[in-house]
């Protein structure tokens, strides 16, 4: 077994990108959410065309976590004015870390954010934040495990309902 390998993901591999959000997202929620809030979700948010403009944009970059050339996990991560929130040019935002759950345990996940955190320290930048849903206990500790602490709190609209995010960041 090869280590796991990140590489940036092409706007060629859209539709690949977006069956792995779909699993790896209703993997994540589903047992939590309303089978309309998710495949309203899903329908919008994840659809090819959403995803073809997110991988276009100059300030959003996606990689793909490989292990023995199949993709595992995938990570979001956001600049400037792609940023949810924040918008700071000065911060890096971690959109999104999904990992398939038959390989959690397994560090995609670290794999995945330490892509994210030599990013920010190669671009010179002061912070890396997120949002996590605050009954996502699993990612929640996964990130206080790496340092980020939480500042803030946001609406996270899935379908129709309006849901909790804490927003958590690192200095660095």
């Amino acid at each position: 077994m090869e280590p796991i390998q990140i590489i940036q993901i092409k706007s060629s591999e859209v539709v690949a990108l977006q069956l792995l959000s779909k699993q790896t997202f209703t993997e994540t929620f589903a047992i939590y959410n309303s089978e309309e809030d998710m495949n309203n979700y899903l329908n919008n948010n994840l659809s090819l065309d959403t995803l073809k403009n997110e991988l276009t944009n100059p300030n959003s970059k996606f990689y793909f976590a490989l292990e023995d050339n199949k993709k595992i996990g995938y990570l979001k991560l956001n600049l400037g004015d792609a940023q949810s929130d924040v918008k700071d040019p000065n911060s890096l935002e971690i959109e999104r870390i999904y990992v398939l759950n038959t390989y959690f345990g397994k560090k995609v996940g670290q794999v995945l954010y330490q892509k994210a955190l030599t990013m920010a320290k190669e671009l010179k930048l002061k912070y890396i934040w997120l949002g996590v849903w605050e009954k996502n206990e699993r990612a929640i500790q996964f990130y206080k495990k790496n340092g980020f602490v939480e500042f803030d709190q946001h609406i996270f609209k899935l379908g129709n309902d309006e849901q909790t995010d804490l927003l958590m960041r690192l200095f660095i």
